[in-house]
């Protein structure tokens, strides 16, 4: 392995998703000698296979419905189909500017990008291409990848990934979705807005189960009107194959037929096979085990994103990123509170969040210090305008802060930014209440269900 001794970077980064560029960036900007090693795009997962080309499809499964429902609004449009060619072109295009950009910004902060496929050889260096990358501190990024379930084969034409599903030449006449969670709900949603007749198959007693019960609620609400079909509390047993596509059987002996089935029960961790038990690096379920500043338990080596077990966000590998970059540079950093980040699903209708469910408030407070408030939606002229419906809720300890914001409805995740401040600035309902919101938007939906938890509701009953 050939080591070119005179160069030792400050930050050696394996992985160029969200985490691992973002740390380039920033510590390049603070005067890092930083290396970045991806073995496919910088990117990641979040840019070429997740978040941007899911919300794609999804605002062009949007698209869709408002041509079907345009008379409503007193538009007379003819819908005449998807053409899923034309619908790729458009995802890869907003691809492709996005990379183009993250390129550019990788090259002006004079990061030294190499493309290869890097293993950790040491606490301090990385072996890609041939060569000995050596690092003062290494940082690991190297992400996730769709999982399954045990005897659950992927093949990537009856049965595939999210992966799959986005470069899928065609849109199903049938597809099973299996996994309510995030990734499963949307793809629910874009392939209904398609024209799919979906079913989503979940063995938790709720859709989006890691949200509060009442967005659940909502949502499942949400997805019967839409005709979206989905089977709770029962989990998945087998999969086979029937002349012209997929059965699933459930624990409980139901079945349901496809032509496609999606496994969407979750990522798993890039880190089988990359020298991280070599280096001593300590592990759990083959994710990279840290503390609250990323450290791992070898001190030259920190690691963030998809591959430690915090919350798989790209917003999430950001700000981690940026922390060890900052630590690395000196600079005195604060842990992340993981409650204060926001949440978004980007199915329709949307479901977005901030800190803790009314569960976990009661667990943590007492049931007896917790106060819960809910906004319908159809108090809002925007929303009205809209035709969305959903609601709002607060979550407060009595007397005291705002500690949980749960909404649900079209646009709901651009109305998470100043949900987040809520929170993490701890503020108090008549705090919120007191600030002047714009009329009409959703936002002041947000202004509304804090005046009635402050005690001076305007356009909703006491």
């Amino acid at each position: 392995m050939a080591n070119d001794a005179s160069t030792v970077f400050d930050l050696v980064i394996l992985g160029g998703g969200s985490g691992g560029y973002a740390a380039a960036l920033r510590g390049a900007q603070l005067g890092l000698d930083v290396a970045l090693i991806e073995k496919d795009k910088v990117g990641g997962t979040c840019l070429h296979r997740g978040c941007i080309p899911t919300k794609a499809l999804l605002h062009a499964g949007e698209i869709a419905d408002q041509a079907r429902e345009s008379e409503q609004f007193g538009v007379k449009a003819t819908f005449e189909g998807i053409d899923v060619p034309a619908v790729h072109k458009y995802k890869d295009e907003v691809i492709s500017g996005l990379y183009k950009g993250l390129q550019g910004l990788i090259a002006s902060r004079k990061v030294t990008y190499i493309e290869g496929e890097g293993r950790l050889s040491s606490p301090t260096s990385v072996d890609v291409n041939g060569q000995r990358i050596q690092g003062r501190h290494v940082l690991l990024a190297t992400g996730s990848v769709p999982k399954s379930l045990p005897g659950l084969e992927i093949d990537g034409n009856r049965i595939i990934s999210s992966d799959h599903a986005l470069v899928l030449d065609r849109v199903p006449k049938s597809a099973i979705v299996l996994g309510g969670g995030v990734i499963g709900v949307e793809f629910a949603s874009a392939w209904k807005s398609f024209g799919s007749d979906v079913t989503i198959i979940e063995g938790l007693k709720h859709l989006v189960p890691v949200e509060d019960e009442n967005s659940s609620k909502l949502l499942e609400r949400a997805f019967r009107k839409r005709g979206i079909k989905f089977n709770l509390g029962t989990f998945f047993q087998k999969a086979e194959y029937t002349q012209d596509g997929v059965k699933v059987t459930l624990a409980d002996g139901k079945e349901f037929e496809a032509e496609v089935l999606l496994v969407a029960v979750g990522r798993g961790p890039v880190s089988q096979g990359l020298g991280y038990e070599e280096a001593g690096v300590a592990m759990d379920r083959g994710y990279v085990l840290v503390d609250e500043y990323m450290r791992t338990n070898v001190p030259t080596i920190s690691a963030v994103g998809d591959l430690v077990p915090t919350l798989q966000l790209a917003h999430v590998g950001f700000a981690e990123g940026i922390l060890v970059a900052e630590r690395l540079a000196g600079l005195k950093t604060v842990p992340i509170d993981y409650d204060g980040v926001p949440r978004v699903t980007y199915c329709h209708p949307e479901v977005a969040s901030v800190g803790i469910t009314e569960a976990k408030a009661k667990e943590i407070y007492g049931a007896d210090k917790v106060v819960a408030l809910k906004y319908n939606l159809a108090g809002n002229g925007k929303s009205k305008i809209l035709k969305t419906a959903g609601e709002i809720k607060l979550v407060q300890v009595k007397d005291g802060a705002v500690v949980g914001v749960h909404m649900v409805g079209d646009r709901m995740g651009e109305q998470v930014g100043e949900a987040q401040l809520i929170y993490n600035w701890e503020a108090l309902p008549a705090e919120v209440a007191q600030l002047v919101h714009a009329h009409p938007t959703q936002n002041e939906a947000l202004g509304e269900a804090h005046l009635a938890l402050a005690g001076k509701p305007l356009h909703s009953h006491d």
